[in-house]
C-alpha cells in the first residue's frame, strides 16, 4: 500500500469533525490565495479555528505556516493536526469551544 496524501486524510478528517460538533461550517483555504494559511477554518456557534493538516507529524511546515499559526492563534484556536495526533487536537478544540 502507497503513502497517504493528505489530500486523502483530509476529507474524513472533516467529516469526523462536523460530526463531533453539529452544524458548524468546516471551510478548506486556498493557499493560492494566502500562501501559508492553515489548511482548515472551522465555524461553530460564535467560535472559530484554524487547523493545518499534515499526513504525519514529520512533514515540514511551508512558508508562513508557522507565522499564521502563530499569530491566528493568538486570536482564537489554531493546531496542526495529523492521524497520530487527532483525537487530542479534537478534544483541545471541544474543550476551546466550550462543549
Amino acid at each position: 500500500m502507497g503513502k497517504k496524501l493528505e489530500r486523502d486524510y483530509q476529507p474524513g478528517l472533516i467529516d469526523r469533525i462536523s460530526m463531533r460538533f453539529p452544524g458548524c461550517f468546516v471551510l478548506k483555504n486556498d493557499e493560492q490565495y494566502l500562501q501559508g494559511i492553515p489548511d482548515l477554518t472551522i465555524l461553530y456557534g460564535r467560535y472559530w479555528a484554524m487547523l493545518e493538516v499534515k499526513k504525519s507529524p514529520k512533514e515540514p511546515y511551508r512558508p508562513n505556516q508557522e507565522y499564521y499559526l502563530q499569530l491566528l492563534g493568538e486570536m482564537s484556536f489554531t493546531a496542526t493536526i495529523f492521524p497520530e495526533n487527532e483525537e487530542e487536537v479534537l478534544d483541545a478544540l471541544q474543550s476551546a469551544f466550550g462543549a
